[in-house]
């Protein structure tokens, strides 16, 4: 079964994705691929607003029915904002991923904007995600 891999993301290594905006923020969430090897998303741990996490830090939990695994920040910055429509419906990770399922908003730290380079494109990630 093929993942799907918006080609307007950019990707880490540990599963995430990131959407970057014009203003500094990006938002962060779980791939499709992470999603499907978890199984159903039953809780999503979030950090709190005004949270700086560090590049490859984990910055939350997401439990299933098969394990607990940690979501890493893929980039260093404050957290902006969370997604709070996950306390309720933490399944729709697994529904939409890329849409109604993000994670959290950071505000990049300074000089983090380089490091988006050293994230994967969608053809990259589809290479990682096809070999395992």
């Amino acid at each position: 079964m093929s993942s799907e891999i918006p080609a307007d993301l950019i990707y880490s290594e540990a599963h995430e994705w990131v959407r970057t905006t014009e203003d500094g923020v990006v938002r962060i969430g779980i791939t499709d691929h992470a999603q499907g090897q978890l199984g159903d998303v039953v809780f999503v741990q979030l950090p709190d607003v005004g949270d700086t996490v560090a590049a490859g830090a984990a910055m939350g939990e997401v439990e299933s029915t098969k394990s607990v695994s940690d979501i890493y920040a893929p980039i260093g910055g404050e957290v902006a904002a969370v997604n709070d429509k996950l306390d309720d419906s933490p399944e729709l990770v697994n529904s939409s991923p890329y849409g109604d399922g993000w994670i959290v908003e950071l505000k990049l730290a300074d000089g983090a904007a380089a490091a988006l380079d050293d994230l994967l494109d969608a053809d990259a990630y589809r290479q990682l995600t096809d070999g395992s």
